[in-house]
């Protein structure tokens, strides 16, 4: 899936990513491919986590302003249900 957005993004054509594969099997060889893959999954995992927790961190510290908005909101539609 990270591929092929990939190739989307890069705009890359059938003919174009076969060359760039043919050029990756001539320079690291068969059994070097299955480390590069194993490398580069291991990179976007640990990108990913660090997202997840960059994340998490800005829910975590907005959460009490969340929190006092939702109230707010509920406040002022309860005060237009009245009127």
């Amino acid at each position: 899936m990270i591929l092929k957005q990939l190739i989307l993004f890069l705009n890359l054509g059938g003919g174009e990513v076969v060359l760039i594969l043919f050029v990756i099997l001539l320079l690291f060889g068969g059994k070097g491919i299955p480390s590069i893959a194993k490398a580069l999954g291991k990179g976007i995992r640990e990108f990913k986590d660090a997202a997840g927790g960059i994340q998490k961190d800005i829910r975590e510290s907005t959460g009490g302003i969340t929190e006092h908005i939702q109230e707010q909101i509920q406040d002022v539609k309860k005060e237009i249900e009245k009127e």
